[in-house]
């Protein structure tokens, strides 16, 4: 057996190689990012022909992965949780239509917000789809998982949800691997041909047979290795823990050895036994969980005869943020260790764009040109871009979700606001900007996009921007005006013809696409470093 000191993420990417993975389908967000790329590097995949391209975005990332399972191939799908929003549509139906192949959906969440809108939890939409949920505690079990999940799947015919979080994601520990690498899946096609037909005469039957292995998920859930019971001698209080969570708990311990009884949850359905066996037997339930306090309501709901469960809706727990050792010492009523509070002269430092940047010069040259209007009519996107709403800049007026950049332009302009400005990345604009600059061209809005072009995903880590090379032939294809479509230079030496080309843009009444182009100072510096490190290997 081989051990490796590996990232979460990492751990379930070579999981899935050694599970006999055929695809990987994702579309670049924090903290999911490095499970494809882990794969992406690998020698192991090259050989074996494993997929691993970006997809456009999530949906279309997920749409994949279920065609090569229908192929009867085990695929991957990974996004963040924001992302899970955009495959929101194939994920709830592939639960209806169910898989062929094993299919594994890995969702990173990101409680605190460290680089996202929000800290939604990705537990809902499964609950919400009724498939099975794997939460990890570790980076052993969400490596054990992975191969878990891809035979439940393959066992049900079912996808199955995997939800980390980013301090798993992004932290290391060993793990050791399996002996044995699974071969890949043979081609096979559904024995059924009709499966993934969701014709409403066929998906009321597939319904009724995906609410009837309800009972079986919860089955599993009772005997799974992942949901461990542990008895403790004090029985005034008993704890409930989901996944990451438990090394918190552990760590306020220093013989990790809890005087309560703990029910450690890793896989869903909640074990109903198990939880109603701590019920019988303590006075009242801590319920200790990152992101929001899905099993405390459910809990709630489940027992119904007045215990007392405590948790993130009474307040014994924060309801926001991230969880941490002391918080839970806290509401276990351990001596408080926080510590003093930073002083303040510690300076927050915000993230800033990088020297260099071409979005400098872009924001500089819209800047000057909108000064003689008034303020607040700039919408923006989710790209490094984005921190053009800090200071010094203060150049952008919103970041809602991907895309939305053109079409909150389009309704502001809609509402009277003329002109008004669209600010989006070159990778944003394939991911989900496409059809909204389509709606605002079909009506001819009065608005102004400018497409930010640094030629790749810089956001998270430089990955190819599915963008590259086509910004002009999407735009002309989806119907703008070949005279509306103008390539600027941003540096300062083109700041006045920068300038002088957006006035004119923004006199105009109809859909104007600016696409300001310069490579990504990052990647210039990655590709030259590159480059000398190949130049003096061969010398």
């Amino acid at each position: 057996m081989q051990k490796l000191l590996l990232l979460g993420d990492e751990a379930i990417a070579q999981a899935a190689l050694d599970a006999g993975l055929s695809g990987i389908y994702a579309y670049p967000g924090t903290p999911s990012t490095e499970i494809t790329e882990f794969v992406q590097n690998s020698k192991f995949a090259q050989d074996n022909h494993i997929h691993s391209k970006w997809s456009t975005n999530e949906k279309t990332a997920m749409e994949s992965a279920l065609g090569m399972s229908y192929a009867g191939k085990r695929a991957m799908v990974c996004m963040k949780h924001v992302g899970l929003n955009v495959a929101a549509d194939p994920f709830i139906n592939s639960a209806i239509t169910g898989s062929n192949g094993g299919m594994v959906v890995v969702a990173a969440d990101d409680p605190s917000m460290h680089s996202s809108q929000n800290e939604q939890d990705s537990r809902f939409f499964g609950k919400f789809a009724l498939v099975p949920i794997l939460e990890p505690a570790n980076q052993q079990e969400a490596y054990d998982m992975v191969h878990y999940g891809f035979d439940f799947s393959e066992k049900y015919m079912v996808p199955v949800l995997m939800r980390i979080t980013t301090r798993l994601a992004h932290s290391r520990s060993g793990v050791v691997r399996k002996k044995e690498i699974r071969n890949q899946n043979e081609l096979k096609l559904p024995s059924d041909l009709r499966q993934f037909v969701l014709l409403p005469n066929i998906a009321k039957k597939r319904y009724k047979n995906l609410l009837k292995a309800q009972s079986l998920f919860t089955s599993e859930s009772e005997s799974s290795p992942f949901n461990n019971y542990i008895d403790g001698s004090d029985k005034s209080l008993g704890i409930v823990v989901c996944g990451l969570a438990y090394n918190y708990l552990l760590e306020n311990f220093a013989d990790r050895n809890v005087p309560n009884p703990v029910l450690k949850i890793g896989q869903y359905p909640i074990p109903r036994s198990l939880v109603e066996k701590m019920a019988d037997e303590c006075d009242e339930i801590l319920v200790i969980e990152d992101g929001y306090p899905m099993v405390e309501e459910l809990l709630k709901g489940y027992l119904g005869r007045g215990l007392k469960v405590k948790g993130r809706l009474d307040g014994t727990l924060p309801r926001d943020g991230e969880l941490n050792p002391n918080l839970i010492a806290v509401a276990l009523g351990i001596k408080d260790t926080f510590g003093l509070p930073v002083p303040d002269l510690v300076v927050g430092r915000p993230p800033s764009l990088c020297s260099g940047c071409p979005h400098i010069d872009s924001y500089h040259a819209m800047t000057e040109t909108l000064q003689e209007l008034s303020n607040g009519r700039v919408f923006s996107d989710i790209g490094c871009y984005t921190l053009g709403a800090l200071k010094p800049y203060e150049a952008i007026n919103s970041c809602v979700d991907m895309g939305a950049s053109i079409t909150m332009a389009k309704g502001a302009a809609d509402a009277g606001l003329i002109p008004s400005v669209a600010v989006i990345g070159d990778s944003t604009f394939t991911h989900s900007g496409m059809t909204g600059l389509l709606d605002a061209i079909n009506e001819k809005s009065p608005i102004t996009v400018m497409i930010l072009d640094n030629g790749t995903t810089a956001m998270t880590g430089g990955q190819d921007s599915q963008a590259f090379g086509k910004i002009e032939d999407i735009c002309k294809g989806l119907g703008v005006e070949e005279s509306h479509i103008r390539v600027l230079k941003p540096l300062k030496k083109y700041h006045a013809e920068n300038v002088a080309i957006m006035k004119e843009e923004l006199a105009y009444h109809g859909v104007s696409v600016l696409i300001p182009r310069r490579e990504c100072i990052v990647s210039i510096d990655k590709r030259m470093r590159e480059k000398f490190k190949k130049t003096n290997s061969t010398s």
